[in-house]
Parts: structure tokens; sequence; C-alpha cells
């Protein structure tokens, strides 16, 4: 009887859907976990805390949450990159100085 070879299947290869890395920052404002979302990974629609303008399906932006250790899913907000870069200099509510 001859010798079988098998050849063994190997799983594909799925990416993260987000295919950037999660970095922390440090503001004024606390400690933060932060990941650039491409626009190609942005399936919904958001609302920018920065502006409180909305972020279509499809735009690249910013996702942070608290680095605390009582930071959760929960706690994860969807900016604008340059409403996030200049959150420091902004009032509460959206609106510059």
């Amino acid at each position: 009887m001859g010798r079988r070879t098998h050849r063994l299947q190997r799983a594909e290869h799925v990416p993260l859907r987000s295919a950037s890395f999660t970095r922390a920052e440090t503001g004024p404002d606390g400690e933060w976990l932060v990941r650039n979302v491409p626009g190609s990974s942005s399936a919904k629609w958001y609302r920018c805390p920065g502006c409180d303008q909305e972020i279509p399906a499809g735009k690249p932006h910013v996702v942070a949450w608290p680095a605390a250790e009582y930071g959760s899913v929960d706690d994860r907000r969807h900016w604008h990159a340059p409403c996030w870069s200049s959150r420091a200099h902004r009032r509460p509510g959206g609106r510059r100085r």
C-alpha cells in the first residue's frame, strides 16, 4: 500500500478589524488609550464629543477611552482626529475658547 501524504489545512489569516495599534497618551485630562481607526474599518456613524458633529461611516477617526483600571468598552468615544488633538483647548460642550 502506498504512502499517503495529508496536507494540513491552515486557517485563513483574518486581520483585526482595525489594522492600527492602541497607544497610551497623557494629557491635562488624564491617561488615555487611543486607537486610529481607518475609514475602511468604520462601518457605523458616531457623534464626536469634541465638536458634537457626526462622524460618517467610512471616515477615518480616533477612538479613545480612559486608561484607568475602571475604564470599560462603554467608556470609548469616537473623535475626529483634529478634535482629539485640540481637546485641551476646548471648553466643555465642544466650544473653543
